[in-house]
């Protein structure tokens, strides 16, 4: 990419969005650093070099920059220029699995904070061919947050059957463990969609990522041997807080 085809590219991301342009433009400069484009002792382009490319008054220049040296990222050094001096931690906190009982682990291990923000009953979101719905659901509308920091929203619709069976736990904990512990509960099929999305206005507020920041939502279906939905959950998590590996056949 030429530099004058990096500084279009610049710009438009730069002007794109409601957020601040220095906010932008900071995060911009933080996955290049994130994806070692800007290696830690790496020295920046000259403050008229970085307005060139994106377009920005010199005053957005230096608030992108005191902000990331402010993370730690980056440090201005008077007559040499400023150079990189950290990383954002590259730490996930959830692992895209493969199976019910992984997942199942994988909650228990992760041992969030849970913030309900929404309690009620409501008809879950079922598209042709997800399953059968069953007569009524509780909604959990919720965040959870590990060390303070949110890291996903979900939307959760559980059998009411189900869920008045023990009210509290569901409330305090998370529901999947449980469910997998319940006595007289089978899950017979279980599946999950994972799609890449950025993060709307309402999601940004609640996982605090600029608006239209990446995110992946994860659709997740557990149903009874009859075919009965029991589970669904629709789950919002912050980009860099989710990962996914997988073994690939030779």
């Amino acid at each position: 990419m030429t530099p004058s085809s990096r500084a279009v590219e610049g710009a438009a991301r730069i002007l794109a969005g409601p957020m601040p342009r220095y906010a932008q433009l900071a995060d911009v400069m933080r996955q290049r650093v994130v994806r070692g484009t800007w290696p830690r002792g790496h020295r920046l382009p000259s403050l008229e070099e970085l307005m060139a490319e994106f377009g920005v008054a010199r005053v957005t220049v230096r608030q992108a920059v005191d902000l990331l040296a402010r993370e730690g990222l980056l440090s201005p050094q008077q007559g040499r220029g400023t150079f990189v001096t950290g990383s954002p931690s590259r730490e996930r906190i959830i692992t895209v699995v493969t199976t019910l009982d992984e997942l199942a682990r994988l909650y228990e291990d992760t041992q969030p904070r849970i913030v309900n923000i929404d309690e009620s009953v409501g008809s879950p979101p079922l598209g042709v061919g997800e399953g059968i719905a069953a007569d009524r659901y509780a909604f959990m509308r919720r965040v959870h947050l590990r060390d303070g920091k949110p890291y996903c929203v979900i939307n959760i619709y559980l059998d009411e059957r189900i869920f008045r069976q023990s009210p509290q736990a569901f409330r305090k904990k998370t529901v999947i463990p449980l469910l997998k512990a319940m006595k007289g509960v089978r899950i017979a099929a279980a599946h999950q969609v994972l799609t890449i999305s950025s993060a709307d206005m309402e999601v940004a507020r609640l996982l605090e990522l600029p608006v239209n920041a990446p995110v992946a939502e994860v659709r997740r279906i557990f149903k009874d041997a009859a075919g009965t939905v029991i589970y669904l959950a629709d789950v919002t998590y912050r980009g860099d807080a989710i990962r996914l590996e997988m073994d690939l056949k030779p």
